[in-house]
């Protein structure tokens, strides 16, 4: 095999859970072999650079190997090598994650759950009593 499907291999090396994962994040130009926007069926072979965004994060790798099939993580990773630029900066983008972290997580969003609710009743009937005092 000299050459393999890219959304194939990102899910053989274990980049993404599943194909349909891989090919919908290539879909997002999320995914660059040697510096082009691919497409699912752009084809990879070793020596190729593939750059890829995973959730923040961004890698760089460079392919070793190619396998049609998913198998075991450490021969998936036996399929790429990182750059250390890329390794830096992932290392780098998690110190920072873990010193400070983002303000809008902290935030709570969507219905208030049943304990909230009946303390906001309870704020609110505090409040807005009719009481003679």
């Amino acid at each position: 095999m000299t050459s393999l499907r890219i959304d194939k291999w990102l899910w053989a090396a274990r980049f993404y859970k599943t194909r349909s994962l891989a090919s919908d994040e290539i879909g997002k130009n999320r995914v660059q072999v040697n510096g082009q926007d691919a497409k699912p069926s752009k084809e990879v072979k070793p020596g190729d650079t593939v750059c890829l965004r995973q959730g923040a994060v961004e890698r760089t790798v460079v392919v070793q190997g190619l396998s049609g099939v998913r198998g075991p993580a450490p021969v998936a990773q036996l399929l790429y090598t990182e750059t250390p630029e890329s390794i830096a900066a992932r290392q780098k983008a998690a110190e920072q994650n873990r010193l400070a972290r983002e303000p809008a997580l902290s935030i709570e969003q969507g219905r208030p759950t049943k304990r909230d609710r009946r303390q906001i009743e309870r704020n609110w009937n505090d409040r807005w009593s009719a009481g003679i005092d």
